[in-house]
Parts: C-alpha cells; sequence; structure tokens
C-alpha cells in the first residue's frame, strides 16, 4: 500500500490516478493527523507527502510527519513533494530520512521510475554476498555506505556519490556495478574535470568520419563504450553549463547523435555521478542545471573522509603494504599510532602515499614512528621522537590547516608540488587555501 498525503484534494486525485493505473494499492489523506491513523494502522511500503499544509510554507509540519513516520514505521521510504520547490527545505528532509524528493508540477515519468526504485530498494534482499571491488575497511561508517550499496545495485537507478577527494569514490561506483544486473556489461569512468569544453561531444558521443579536420575514421564514444553497462562521470561538478545541456538529454532520451552524424543512436547505460562540489550552492549560482541534478540524484550516498573511519586505517596500511609484494614491510605499533593520528586531507590517496614513502625510507627494515613522520613531515603533527604518542589536542580543521601550511612551505611558489605532497588535487588546494586565508 502507497499512503498519500495532501492537502489539495487535485494532489491527492492526480497521484492515485497515476499509481493506480501502474497496479498500486492506494490510500489517500489530507494531512498529518488523517496520516499518522493510516500510519498506525498498518506500515505503508510507500509513503508520498507534501511539505506543507494548511496554507504554511515554512514545512515545518511535512518535517514533523516526517519525523514521526520514520519512528513509526522505520523501514518505509518517504518521497517529499514540494510546491514552491524549496532545496534547502528539501534536503533537510533526506537529513532526516527522506528517501527522495520532487517539486511540484512533477514529471509523471520520473515519479514512477522513483516509485519502483524506492520499493525496490526498500524491499529486502535475500543472499548473495555483496562484492566490494578493491573496498577496504569494515567501519561503521563504512559499513552505512556500503548496506546501501548492496540495496541500490541490484536496482537501475541513477546514483550520485559525493564525498572529499581521495575518499574512493570511483571503488563504490565500481562495487554498484559490479553488484548490479549489468555487471558483465562494460564499466566505463570518465573524468569530467579532464575535457575540454571543445571536445566534450567528440570525446563523449563519438564521430564519423569527415566530422571535423583531423577526423580520419569513425570514433565511439564514452556512451557507446558503456552501452548495456554502466558509466561512471567523475567529478561532474567540473561541467560547463553548455556541455551540462549536451548530457542532460542523453541522460533523458538515453539517445546522442555521434559529431557529424544526424541519426540517433539509441544507448542503454545506468548512470553513476560522483563529486566533491557543493551542487546545491552551484545551483543557486546557476553553474549548475537544476534539471540535471535531479536526473542524476535518485539515490544520494556520501563516501566519508578518512578522519570518520580512522578505524580502518591498520586494514587499510596492510593492504598498502601488501603491494610491495615479497618486500612487504612490517609497520610497528608505534608506526601505526601515528598514521592514526595524522590529519589526511587527501584521505586515502594521501595514506597509500605515506605509506609508500614510509616503506621506501625503511629500506627493508620494519617501518618504525619516525619513518612514518619523514614520510609524512612531523611539523603538521608537531610530534617529536621523545614522544611519539603525545596527545594532540587540535581540532581536525585545525590539523588540515597544519599539513597545508607546511606543504606550502616545503613547496614556495610550486602549488602543484604542494598539493601532490598533500595528496589531493591543485583546485582542492586552493579551496582548502582560501579557507584557512593563505595567500596564493
Amino acid at each position: 500500500m502507497i499512503l498519500i498525503v495532501d492537502d489539495d484534494k487535485a494532489v491527492r486525485l492526480s497521484l492515485s490516478v497515476s499509481l493506480r493505473h501502474s497496479g498500486y494499492e492506494i490510500v489517500a489523506v489530507e494531512g498529518p493527523d488523517e496520516a499518522l491513523a493510516a500510519v498506525r494502522a498498518q506500515c505503508p511500503e510507500l509513503v508520498i507527502m507534501d511539505m506543507n499544509f494548511g496554507g504554511g510554507t515554512d514545512g515545518a509540519d511535512g518535517l514533523a510527519l516526517l519525523q514521526r513516520v520514520k519512528v513509526l514505521c522505520p523501514g518505509t521510504p518517504v518521497i517529499l513533494i514540494t510546491a514552491w520547490g524549496s532545496i534547502p527545505l528539501a534536503v533537510e528532509g533526506v537529513k532526516l530520512g527522506a528517501f527522495d524528493f520532487m517539486t511540484k508540477p512533477w514529471n509523471p515519468r520520473l515519479l514512477l521510475q522513483r516509485v519502483a526504485t524506492a520499493l525496490e530498494i526498500a524491499t529486502p534482499k535475500v543472499g548473495g554476498v555483496f562484492e566490494r571491488s578493491g573496498i577496504i575497511g569494515h567501519s561503521s561508517a563504512l559499513s552505512d555506505v556500503l548496506d546501501m550499496a548492496a540495496r541500490i545495485a541490484p536496482t537501475d537507478a541513477s546514483v550520485l556519490i559525493t564525498g572529499e577527494n581521495g575518499t574512493g569514490k570511483e571503488l563504490l561506483a565500481r562495487a554498484i556495478h559490479d553488484n548490479s544486473t549489468r555487471r558483465n556489461g562494460p564499466f566505463v569512468a570518465v573524468n569530467l574535470g579532464g575535457i575540454p569544453q571543445s571536445l566534450f561531444e567528440s570525446e563523449m558521443f563519438g564521430h564519423v568520419r569527415g566530422a571535423f579536420t583531423g577526423a580520419v575514421g569513425e570514433r565511439k564514444g564514452r556512451f557507446e563504450m558503456a552501452d548495456g553497462g554502466t558509466i561512471f562521470l567523475d567529478e561532474i561538478g567540473e561541467l560547463d553549463v553548455n556541455s551540462q545541456v549536451k548530457l542532460l538529454r542523453v541522460l533523458q532520451e538515453h539517445t546522442f547523435e555521434p559529431l557529424g552524424d544526424s541519426r540517433p543512436r539509441r544507448v542503454d547505460i545506468r548512470v553513476v555521478c560522483a563529486t566533491n562540489a557543493d551542487l546545491s550552492a552551484m545551483m543557486a549560482e546557476r553553474t549548475f542545471r537544476e534539471d540535471l541534478y535531479y536526473r542524476i540524484n535518485t539515490i544520494t550516498m556520501r563516501m566519508p573522509s578518512l578522519a570518520e573511519r580512522r578505524d580502518d586505517i591498520p586494514s587499510l596500511v596492510r593492504h598498502f603494504a601488501a603491494s610491495h609484494g615479497s618486500t612487504a614491510p612490517e609497520f610497528s605499533p608505534e608506526a601505526m599510532a601515528v598514521l592514526q593520528r595524522l590529519p589526511y586531507p587527501g584521505n586515502i590517496r594521501q595514506l597509500k602515499s605515506i605509506v609508500a614513502r614510509a616503506a621506501y625510507i625503511a629500506a627493508g627494515a620494519a617501518v618504525s614512528a619516525d619513518d612514518v613522520r619523514r614520510a609524512a613531515g612531523s611539523e603538521p603533527m608537531r610530534l617529536t621522537p621523545e614522544s611519539p604518542a603525545g596527545p594532540d589536542t587540535r581540532t581536525l580543521d585545525e590539523m588540515e590547516r597544519d599539513a597545508v601550511a607546511e606543504a606550502l612551505r616545503r613547496y614556495p611558489g610550486n602549488l602543484t608540488a604542494a598539493a601532490a605532497s598533500l595528496g589531493i588535487t591543485r583546485q582542492s588546494l586552493y579551496r582548502r587555501m582560501e579557507k584557512f586565508g593563505f595567500q596564493q
């Protein structure tokens, strides 16, 4: 049973007719009191509810109802609908446990798609082992992400993975593909931030012979390469607005035209995107299209930073050390303790780099705490050989600030080298310099 909650009779009728026509059993009520009575009588399979009741515009009644529904029926997914398109309010609802949100007027086809996805994900899957695809760790923060990935992988829902650079967003995308019904199809990863605007169409859609000077033959684009599988669009926040329009059409219609060819080609793909940018802020600034955002975020997942999963550091260190083969170094307990206390603005990518440098410094011997300090740079942690396990009372922001300051000091005037030493991109270093007030 699907419960519809909206104080607009026309909305209730429209939703009811559409969903009943698709074979769903529907109960439609006017407001929070009736909704809670229905939920207490029987937990619905899905709730579709308005955010505002009785003429209100702050969403307080809607958020309160959402919280009550999640208490009474924790496993029931909730799709929020708002008439005034307030993204901050909808995001607040998602934080409180809503599965998804849509704005009025809604696209009927998209609504049915999201209803089907919500119901499929809410249905427990029996049996099967989740293929981690290289993801290391068992911390609670990581386990929560993998639990969700296991539920959404068998669906065809589009996924938006957020998180800082170096957290393993591509590995998560690969795991979703490897556990999907498309696992035998291709997995095509594309770094959109590395494609110039002038080459976007050729790279993504391909071209035919003679399409432009130098096009001596036909070339498949990334979408055609991914046909029957999954396309992973990394750094989607870096895509310029003109290219966003071209991408949106493919995601909506699942057709594209190679450069120089007017005949549309159909493609069967699942789309997984990733970004470390704040897309909500970009939409407010009109640098990211709202319609594209709704298209790519049927499911949103956030990959936790390494600072949120420090319990996984020993497992990650052993994994990276094992990549040295027969010469894999051992890390002393003191060395491991230092590694677990370091700030990691570059996340797992930075940890991997530190482990490799420490192994080379140790030159075949067991890696000591001093080796780790030399590999990471001792000043950011304020550690000394005499007190390797001394308490560090700084906040994570302070640790990150000190790490950035040390990198800038070690590589004056060379931001590329400073970013590399931190295991982050130059663009990420710019953002952190702005955050902490460092001059370029």
